[in-house]
């Protein structure tokens, strides 16, 4: 079978299993070559998400298309973030949304990252302060909320925590009612997020296959 073969079967299944019309389905493209980019854009995809911006900004400019940021911002990284991501999904700082604004020379959407437990190792933040900063996102020049992301931490029961963001988003909205979009589930668990109110799943290894870090 032919990586072109693989990749087309791979995304075929993936999407037999979204069940909603309105899921946009995110490819996490982290530590694959251009060339499989180049034939996922090629089966249709028009979505593809990096979590660091070295292999963001080189295949952002190989293969046009919409570019979703969902790593850990650091602050020495924001200029270059802002060259090539149509989207942000992981904005937990209002000092990052204040810098993400001042370097921002076209509009961006952003996600508020949710932290479930609290845990400052993983990212996000709990929901008591999700106003505050989509407040600062909503005040920044070139910055559009659309949205919360939300990773659930490893030992939760998925159905559960899948649950309570969509708890937590539906609270959120009554005070930022733009913010429709839910970014939420992954290769392991993306149906059940489906189940529970998701529009963005990022989708990795079930369609280019198991990571081999270096």
């Amino acid at each position: 079978m032919t990586r072109n073969e693989e990749l087309a079967a791979n995304l075929a299944s993936v999407q037999e299993r979204i069940t909603r019309s309105d899921v946009t389905l995110i490819v996490v493209t982290k530590t694959y070559p251009v060339s499989d980019v180049q034939i996922l854009k090629e089966l249709g995809v028009e979505n593809f998400g990096e979590n660091r911006t070295e292999e963001g900004e080189v295949k952002a400019v190989a293969v046009p298309a919409t570019w979703h940021f969902q790593g850990g911002i650091q602050s020495r990284k924001i200029k270059d973030i802002v060259q090539w991501a149509d989207v942000i999904h992981s904005l937990d700082s209002t000092e990052h949304a204040l810098k993400l604004g001042q370097r921002a020379v076209r509009p961006i959407e952003v996600f508020l990252q949710l932290s479930l437990d609290g845990d400052p190792d993983r990212g996000g933040v709990v929901e008591s302060e999700l106003a505050a900063l989509a407040e600062a996102v909503v005040a920044a020049p070139n910055l559009e909320l659309v949205g919360l992301m939300c990773v659930p931490p490893v030992s939760a029961i998925p159905a559960e925590a899948f649950s309570q963001i969509y708890s937590v988003h539906q609270r959120f909205l009554s005070n930022f009612p733009n913010a429709q979009s839910l970014s939420t589930g992954m290769s392991g668990d993306f149906e059940v997020a489906i189940d529970h109110g998701a529009t963005h799943i990022r989708v990795g290894s079930s369609i280019l296959g198991s990571r081999t870090y270096r």
